[in-house]
């Protein structure tokens, strides 16, 4: 006789891995015109030996930039703005306090000195917070083309008096050049366990991820169409990957902060 109380985890987990997958899906159909034209952007930047800067300011959503940043198979020309504030590696009470700071997303871009040349990638699931709307609005002044990629249905419904927000109310996706929406539902958890009141299994790392590379790989594919190969990183702990990659450090050295 089966145990009543004995909850099936195998269930859940391909539950979690169904729902990972239909989300990825919905990306991949959904978003393929603003990942086509972010796509575009990007091959533009590369094309003219220029950068591509990532920011996720917020808690986790640093993983967004640190995904498509020096890692093997991505574009040698993104430069990951990784903030000491909103790491997680500095205090997690403290990244999300300094988030929620008014004014600290304008300090972060003034200090990169972006301007009407540059592009910026902006991440962050949830699209609402202080220092990332400061981010967006302060490169927007400075001229610079902007991406975002966050999802709407969460931006769209948090509240106008949530503590994360910022003091215009505004919303990622209403401010940047081109929207990429992620589609993570509110609350991001999405597993339910029978007898458990809160949800688990957060969805945000693979929708950000998979979105960015889903720009990286069709930018890729524009830059091979026009005769263009652009370097890209290959993993160091691959045979040849030191020599691989040591060919182009020195157009990059100097240039990408976080190198």
């Amino acid at each position: 006789m089966s145990d009543p109380t004995k909850i099936d985890a195998d269930a859940l987990c391909q539950g979690y891995f169904d729902d990972v997958t239909a989300l990825m899906q919905r990306i991949l159909t959904e978003e393929r015109d603003p990942i086509d034209r972010a796509a575009a952007r990007v091959a533009d930047q590369i094309a003219a030996d220029r950068l591509v800067h990532v920011y996720g300011p917020g808690g986790h959503s640093n993983l967004g930039s640190q995904e498509i940043f020096f890692r093997a198979g991505g574009l040698m020309h993104v430069s990951a703005i990784l903030d000491e504030g909103t790491l997680l590696s500095n205090g997690a009470l403290r990244s999300m306090a300094i988030e929620r700071t008014p004014g600290y997303g304008k300090i972060v871009i003034a200090d990169q000195r972006l301007g009407a040349d540059d592009l910026l990638i902006l991440v962050n699931a949830y699209g609402i917070n202080a220092a990332l709307i400061d981010a967006a609005l302060e490169a927007k002044r400075r001229g610079t083309f902007l991406i975002g990629v966050n999802s709407h249905e969460h931006a769209n419904n948090s509240a106008a008096e949530h503590p994360a927000r910022h003091p215009t109310k505004q919303n990622l996706h209403d401010i940047v050049d081109i929207a990429i929406d992620c589609k993570v539902p509110i609350g991001d958890a999405v597993v339910t366990v029978p007898g458990m009141g809160e949800r688990i299994g957060a969805i945000s790392t693979f929708a950000n991820a998979f979105a960015l590379n889903n720009v990286v790989i069709r930018a890729v594919a524009k830059l091979v169409e026009r005769g263009i190969e652009q370097p890209v990183w290959r993993s160091g702990n691959s045979p040849g990957g030191d020599e691989a990659n040591g060919r182009f450090i020195a157009n990059f050295a100097g240039r990408v902060r976080k190198l």
